[in-house]
Formats: structure tokens, C-alpha cells, sequence
């Protein structure tokens, strides 16, 4: 009974510690959702810099679009408004189909490029955008 209980209590605990390399939010903007460019030195050898580039660049253009002031998100807004924000009851805001963009967009790049490479891209709206998180698997935290 007790080999019973150790590996619950092992699949509770998740996956075991791992260097994780936190990418920062880039402030001189303003407060805007964007991440700063700088290829952390953790990942050297990892994944090149053109294709850490590109995600993260792909991912502030993401951000600017959720948060680009338009007329069909004005319209949105005035709509909510009139209707209680009952609307959103069956209907998505702007914001958060970019967010599902980029949730799509990290699963992708996880599964095309960084987990064959022992590393996975935490979706930032699971740290409250204000990090992205990388994890290196195969290293143990304090390398």
C-alpha cells in the first residue's frame, strides 16, 4: 500500500526542478505587454538567435494587436456598455482572441522547436505577462 502512495504522491509533485531563464518585460514603451529581444546567455548552444528572436518578436506583435485601439474594439466596448457587459456572456473580447493567438502560437513553437530541444516556452499569461518563462529540462536548477 505504501508503493501505492509514493508514486501518487510523485505525480502530484510534477515534473522535477529545472533551470528556468526568465525573459523580462521591456518597459520603455511604456506599460504595453512587450518582451525585451536580449538572447539570454543560458540558452547559448540551445537555440540559435534568430529563432528566439522570432518568437519573441512574434509575441510583442501579438500583444500590440490585442491592445491596438480600433474602431470594431471601440464599438466592442460601447456594445458592453449598453448590454451590461452581458455580451461577453457569449461573446469574446478582442483581447482575448489574441490571447488564444498566442497561447496557439506558443504551443506551436513548443512542439516545432524548443522541446526537441529539452526546452518548453511557459504561455507568459500563466506568469500574469509579466515574464516569459523558458525551461531547460535536462538542467538541474542551479546550473
Amino acid at each position: 500500500m505504501s508503493n501505492g502512495r509514493s508514486a501518487e504522491t510523485e505525480q502530484m509533485a510534477g515534473p522535477p526542478p529545472c533551470l528556468k531563464v526568465f525573459v523580462q518585460r521591456d518597459y520603455s514603451e511604456g506599460t504595453v505587454v512587450k518582451f525585451q529581444t536580449r538572447f539570454p546567455t543560458e540558452l547559448e548552444g540551445r537555440v540559435d538567435r534568430q529563432t528566439f528572436e522570432h518568437t519573441v518578436n512574434q509575441l510583442n506583435t501579438y500583444f500590440a494587436e490585442a491592445e491596438k485601439a480600433s474602431c470594431s474594439t471601440y464599438c466592442e466596448g460601447c456594445l458592453a456598455c449598453l448590454t451590461a457587459y452581458l455580451i461577453y456572456i457569449c461573446k469574446e473580447t478582442h483581447y482575448e482572441k489574441c490571447l488564444r493567438k498566442v497561447s496557439k502560437f506558443i504551443a506551436e513553437q513548443n512542439e516545432r522547436v524548443y522541446q526537441p530541444r529539452g526546452l518548453i516556452v511557459t504561455d507568459p499569461c500563466a506568469r500574469g505577462l509579466r515574464v516569459l518563462e523558458i525551461s531547460c529540462l535536462d538542467r538541474p536548477p542551479n546550473a
